[in-house]
């Protein structure tokens, strides 16, 4: 496993934010180094999600009409989903996230959509864009292992990132809580 210790997040990209009143949509874009089918399975694959993902899947996404309990991190609760769109390798969509994966080059060009609560959009972009780097690590055969919720948040370059992103956003960063007694 290569050193998480070195890992440092690049700058704020590859982000927009579709805002429809209080209902913000973020939309992320990513090229990865892998073909499409490579990152369908990691999108899929309840064992590859567990090494990357913000959740944890009980089953494969990778079948329309499959429901499906996902436990996000910072929240012990699953829940129910069910995947209403899977076009292996091109189209996902479950609950309020969409992936797109279209060929680019020898590689894929990777784009959530994903609904977030817009007081934590920039953190939600921050959290997605260090997943989006331990997924690319992770399929060319250098994993640096999940870096998810609290880990991230003790990254160094945290607050750059989430302060980058709420930049670009127009949006107030969050602030961090006190944690509870």
């Amino acid at each position: 496993m290569a050193s998480r210790e070195q890992y440092t997040p690049g700058p704020a990209s590859g982000a927009e934010v579709l805002k429809d009143g209080d209902k913000w949509t973020l939309v992320l874009v990513r090229v990865l180094g892998h073909s499409p089918e490579k990152v369908w399975q990691a999108l899929t694959d309840p064992a590859q999600l567990r090494e990357w993902a913000p959740f944890v899947a009980d089953g494969s996404l990778g079948m329309v009409g499959a429901t499906v309990n996902l436990t996000w991190v910072g929240n012990p609760t699953p829940i129910e989903t069910k995947v209403t769109r899977a076009d292996a390798p091109r189209l996902l969509e479950y609950s309020d996230i969409r992936w797109e994966l279209e060929p680019s080059g020898g590689g894929t060009r990777l784009t959530l959509w994903h609904s977030i609560d817009r007081r934590f959009i920039s953190w939600g972009a921050a959290g997605w864009h260090i997943s989006f780097d331990v997924l690319d690590r992770l399929l060319a055969g250098n994993p640096i292992g999940r870096i998810i919720g609290a880990d991230a948040m003790k990254l160094a370059s945290w607050q750059r990132l989430v302060a980058e992103y709420a930049k670009q956003f127009g949006a107030e960063p969050p602030k961090p809580q006190a944690p509870q007694k």
